[in-house]
């Protein structure tokens, strides 16, 4: 693979979302993180937030870059000429989430799907997660990683 898209709201950026970049890099020539932004939604992060703290993670990786996009990820996918999507899975709903959107994305544009299962242990991990326990003054530090 030369260049492929790994997309998310990434609010917040987390330990599996680190774990499926990482994984994911070591597949193509090229990883862009794309960040999407949907004005209908509501962050708990900004764009510029969640823009610094992935490329902070990622300054040392010459073959990763971090870009953002407000349209859908089959047409950012196309303008960047990537050949696939990367997506994540923890569990059979987001199989079956990924499943339907793989389709459409390919139907679109023609671009695969990649998916790269969670990790034993990251399975519980998500973003919204995250946000629930950080709204409760919990500490996540667990679940954001740092390097």
């Amino acid at each position: 693979m030369k260049t492929a898209i790994f997309a998310g709201s990434f609010d917040p950026f987390t330990i599996g979302h680190k774990d499926i970049a990482d994984r994911a890099k070591a597949l193509c020539d090229e990883l862009i993180i794309a960040i999407g932004h949907n004005e209908r939604k509501q962050y708990m992060l900004s764009l510029d937030e969640r823009v610094k703290v992935i490329r902070d993670l990622y300054k040392y990786d010459l073959n990763v870059r971090v870009e953002t996009y407000d349209d859908l990820t089959a047409d950012f996918a196309q303008r960047m000429n990537a050949d696939c999507i990367i997506k994540g899975v923890r569990s059979v709903k987001d199989f079956e989430y990924e499943r339907e959107q793989a389709e459409i994305n390919f139907n679109l544009t023609g671009i695969e799907t990649v998916i790269l299962f969670a990790r034993p242990g990251l399975e519980c991990v998500s973003s919204t997660v995250v946000r629930e326990l950080i709204h409760f003054g919990k500490d996540v530090s667990d679940y954001i990683p740092t390097k």
